[in-house]
């Protein structure tokens, strides 16, 4: 399949809803939501959205998975996502000026009305879910689960904290592993099980939708840690080298450049061959799992 032009319909589709859903620039107080869409519509890949989309296709049946709850759900994914780069970028977390080619929020808004914009899309992303036309629907209770889950302590913010708590330490691969899966990987498992499972997956398929979104989003950060080593800071959209600045635990540091790229790859075939039994209809995933680790974004 054209993964590009699958990639271009689907991050137009995806802005266009969240265009929609979120509230108008306009709308007071101006200024929260001015704030969270310059963030929401400063670009990005929209993986996490995409990939809702392209796990329903893979077991739905074709043109019956654009459900207003896939839709809202896909589009809570990226506010979660983008929720989580504005507190990140904060003074206080990775003090990062750039994000996506543009000023962070906190340097446009002020620290404040950052903190504040991050927040209103964390729970705008509920309010997208539970919104939805076909609320009666018992898988919304499913994802929202496994929204919150991955989304929480336990999942990305759990990540996180071990993240900020490693920096300038000597940890094992162990421990490298844990903030990877649970800083990045959460999210992007969840967004694989979510669309699988609005799409009426059976306990097989989302077992082995589940071991293609574990490979895929660890598969994601290494590739980022490798982006940040050998990537410029003009295809990156954001300032590179700062994990060795900030002396973060990373792949390179701790393994080398060499081997993580091994893994990143071994990873990437680990997710393809979880996907063996789906059709055609699950090419869309197919393709996605080698773009994270050839991309130079």
């Amino acid at each position: 399949m054209d993964l590009e032009r699958y990639l271009d319909e689907k991050v137009e589709f995806i802005n266009g809803a969240l265009d929609r859903l979120l509230p108008p620039g306009e709308m007071y107080p101006r200024t929260v939501h001015k704030a969270m869409r310059y963030s929401v519509f400063a670009g990005g890949k929209r993986l996490r959205p995409v990939l809702v989309m392209a796990s329903a296709e893979a077991v739905g049946e074709p043109g019956n998975f654009m459900s207003e709850a896939l839709v809202n759900t896909a589009c809570a994914f990226e506010c979660i996502h983008t929720y989580s780069l504005i507190h990140d970028d904060l003074p206080s977390i990775d003090n990062d000026d750039l994000r996506r080619g543009r000023a962070t929020c906190h340097k446009v808004f002020g620290e404040a009305a950052a903190i504040l914009a991050g927040d209103a899309l964390l729970t705008a992303a509920f309010e997208l879910v539970s919104g939805s036309g076909d609320r009666e629907n018992a898988a919304l209770v499913n994802v929202i689960n496994e929204l919150s889950r991955a989304a929480g302590s336990t999942g990305m913010i759990g990540g996180q904290v071990v993240d900020i708590e490693s920096e300038g330490k000597q940890i094992d691969t162990a421990l490298l592993e844990y903030i990877h899966i649970h800083k990045t990987g959460s999210l992007i498992l969840a967004a694989v099980r979510c669309g699988a499972i609005l799409a009426g997956a059976g306990p097989m398929e989302l077992e082995r939708l589940t071991r293609y979104g574990e490979a895929v989003g660890l598969a994601f950060q290494i590739a980022d840690d490798i982006l940040d080593v050998v990537g410029t800071s003009s295809d990156m959209g954001k300032q590179t080298g700062g994990d060795e600045e900030r002396k973060k635990a990373t792949y390179p540091a701790i393994i080398g450049l060499a081997d993580s790229k091994e893994i990143a790859e071994e990873l990437v075939e680990k997710a393809v061959n979880a996907l063996e039994g789906f059709d055609e209809r699950a090419d869309a995933l197919r393709g996605i799992a080698r773009y994270v680790v050839e991309r130079r974004q």
